[in-house]
């Protein structure tokens, strides 16, 4: 009786070796269940509505007992419970110890096979079997865990869970399917009853204020299997231009509300396609409780945010980018997670998911909490949730979130503020392991999909495999282009040619890492202004540095990253609170940097000499010194091959009629792409179609060419022999 006292007073880590049916003393077998606030029990045949006998009350409120007839032979049963005149009929959980107790097959890096709420059947003979859920959970400190749900009005009494020791607590409720709420209340091991938690491997969680769990399956059948098995390509040699998009408010609906999965599978698609990206990235989609954290603080990792519809939808969305041939790349955040109480936070009454020790455990420049990278259920959760949206829904990469916080243990703190690791040094040993397994997981299992780090140091090696010491991220954002170029273009021109440096000194290190170059959300929030408020002059000037700027990032080495509304120049700062400003498209100024943006990725896509970013042979400095003009001169340069681009920027408003530049080979020069051009609201300057070579001397070269280079404007010449 202390197991069932232990039930009663939800202390019980094993409700099976009391409820249900158990052996007695006369040899027989009673029937125990355990119904809260009931006035009587019926027990039922499984099968039919055949009245096997009535329960009897036991001594404590809400037990009820029956002797099993000894002349049956089936073992199952269903329930009548009553509660003053009404009633319902239920399949009692615990008669299904299989159901709840055996693990589906899985690996550790796809942990969500195991936990979480699994459709699945209990055998009750050949004929017949039920339908339900099994619900696990990881809370190894609880004192006990029970599942709560608007099956059971939400009273954490009634479906207690049991654990075998694993720190597992797991049960199979019978008739529970796809679209049923859930929770788990978990009580401390001191007795204090939790706030309902989320369930953290939960594939589908309502909004505020609920945030409740729901049961899911997918009934998506994919059409992306020509995507999915296409020919695995060298990426590092493919053109990658990625736009970066907050769904919420890339487009907003005429009453405010953002569009859905499906609106967006018909709108954001074709417009990505028409635009000329290669590739998408999304905000994180992970479901997140804030609006304002734009999905950084995200607490239902394996949920896509049902703020924009169910997850099919977000499927359907996914296999709309493949079928028009653009890769999904979304944004994934292990850094960190919020404290709301019904997340991962103190979770079982102990930090199962977080450093216990502040000093490691807690972000003061996000006010949220560090996973412990040092425990295998912490790591093999991320890394599971990572390969989920690979395998789920065929995402193609994952960029992720604030790296740098992982790696440095004093990242954001002041002296006395963090731990040094064992060695006395600052580097997080722990978070590296994890980053290394992550990447070798996801390489190994997904050879077509790839990992992008958001890492603003010079930690080495990050974008370096991991055999060779390096942490294994296929490509990492170029922080110091975007912070130098950035730098450089605010500037007044009158100023430039003392920071001609800010421009070159990219390429000193351009081949140490596999390099994106991002303007990202980042520098377009928080003060910081939108794109063109960043440029100076007048307004002439102001869209001339922005067209002749973004061209330049075009042909610089390393891939593209454009956040949405940069190819608008958007005036005001992007606010997820509101659309982009998409009127604006109707003044030409406008329009002509949406068109030059355009223009720039269907060149990039179409110009095998732009894709070789990460070999120093395929670029070439004709002249970089020439800051008294702040013009550059350069090459890019197709692999194992002689074509090439000869690429010329000004960033003066001074034309320059005569400029003599050197060339790698005689032959001609056609201009293939002119930034100051009148369709996007350029001046107009002549500049010739193409240019001949003279064997002329310039820049060391034996050939060179004289031409006409526009104010604030860079040209694209592509080399002919003839």
């Amino acid at each position: 009786m202390d197991l069932l006292n232990d039930v009663i007073n939800a202390r019980c880590s094993d409700p099976f070796k009391c409820l249900g049916l158990k052996p007695n003393q006369d040899k027989g077998f009673t029937l125990t269940v355990w119904r809260p606030d009931a006035t009587k029990v019926e027990v039922l045949e499984i099968d039919s509505e055949k009245l096997i006998g009535v329960m009897k009350a036991g001594k404590a409120d809400g037990v009820f007992l029956f002797a099993w007839p000894a002349k049956r032979t089936q073992s199952h049963y269903r329930l009548r419970v009553h509660y003053g005149e009404a009633n319902f009929t239920i399949v009692d959980p615990y008669q299904f110890p299989e159901a709840t107790f055996s693990d589906p097959e899985y690996h550790s890096a796809s942990l969500y096979h195991k936990e979480g709420a699994l459709l699945r059947s209990a055998k009750v003979n050949d004929k017949l079997s039920i339908q339900g859920t099994r619900f696990a959970v990881y809370a190894p400190a609880a004192r006990s865990v029970s599942v709560v749900g608007d099956f059971n009005n939400w009273d954490g009494r009634i479906h207690p869970m049991s654990s075998n020791g694993d720190g597992v607590w797991r049960l199979f409720i019978p008739d529970i399917i796809a679209g049923a709420r859930y929770k788990y209340e978990i009580r401390a091991n001191n007795g204090d009853i939790l706030p309902h938690r989320t369930d953290p491997f939960a594939k589908a969680i309502e909004q505020f204020p609920s945030f409740a769990s729901v049961v899911s399956a997918s009934t998506y059948r994919w059409q992306d299997e020509s995507w999915v098995n296409r020919e695995i390509q060298d990426i590092y040699e493919q053109p990658m231009s990625i736009y970066e998009v907050h769904l919420g408010s890339w487009k907003k609906q005429h009453d405010g509300k953002s569009l859905s999965y499906a609106q967006l599978k018909e709108q954001l698609v074709p417009y990505v396609v028409e635009m000329g990206y290669t590739h998408v990235e999304l905000l994180p989609v992970m479901e997140f409780p804030f609006d304002g954290s734009w999905g950084y603080q995200p607490i239902g990792l394996f949920a896509p945010t049902s703020r924009y519809g169910s997850a099919d939808d977000f499927r359907a969305l996914v296999d709309a980018f493949h079928h028009a041939g653009i890769g999904v790349i979304m944004d994934w955040v292990p850094a960190h997670f919020p404290t709301d109480s019904h997340g991962l936070a103190n979770f079982d009454g102990t930090k199962q998911y977080e450093y216990p020790d502040p000093k490691k455990g807690w972000h003061t420049e996000w006010n949220s909490l560090i996973y412990d990278f040092g425990k295998d259920h912490v790591v093999d959760y991320l890394i599971s949730n990572a390969n989920y949206w690979l395998d789920e829904f065929h995402i193609d990469g994952l960029r992720v979130d604030a790296v740098a916080s992982m790696l440095y243990l004093d990242y954001s703190r002041k002296d006395g503020e963090w731990v040094p690791n064992v060695d006395g040094g600052n580097h997080n040993y722990e978070a590296i392991d994890f980053i290394r397994r992550l990447n070798e997981t996801i390489y190994l299992n997904h050879p077509r999909c790839f990992t992008v780090a958001e890492e603003s140091t010079a930690f080495p090696g990050v974008s370096k495999p991991t055999y060779m010491d390096g942490l294994g991220f296929g490509f990492k954002w170029n922080m110091g282009w975007m912070n130098d170029s950035l730098s450089y273009i605010s500037k007044d021109p009158i100023y430039r040619q003392h920071h001609q440096g800010d421009l070159t000194f990219s390429m000193v290190y351009a081949y140490d890492e596999q390099f994106i170059l991002p303007i990202s959300h980042d520098e377009v929030v928080h003060g910081k202004g939108s794109m063109i408020a960043k440029m100076p002059g007048d307004a002439w000037q102001k869209f001339a540095n922005l067209r002749a700027f973004t061209s330049y990032m075009y042909f610089h080495p390393g891939k593209k990253l454009n956040f949405m509304g940069n190819e608008l120049a958007q005036g005001q700062e992007w606010s997820h609170e509101r659309s982009l400003d998409w009127h604006l498209l109707e003044v030409d100024y406008h329009a002509g940097q949406q068109q030059v943006t355009k223009a720039l990725n269907h060149l990039y896509k179409n110009e095998p000499a732009l894709h070789l970013d990460h070999s120093p042979s395929g670029f070439e400095w004709i002249s970089l010194d020439d800051s008294a003009n702040s013009t550059l001169a350069f090459v890019r340069r197709e692999k194992d091959s002689a074509e090439h681009l000869l690429i010329l920027v000004n960033f003066t408003p001074t034309p320059h009629g005569n400029y003599r530049i050197g060339t790698p080979q005689k032959g001609r020069y056609e201009v293939v792409f002119n930034s100051d051009e009148t369709v996007y609201t350029g001046s107009g300057y002549p500049v010739k179609n193409s240019y001949l070579t003279e064997p002329v001397i310039n820049h060391g070269r034996e050939q060179s060419i004289e031409v006409q280079l526009p104010p604030l404007c860079t040209l694209a010449l592509k080399w002919h022999a003839k």
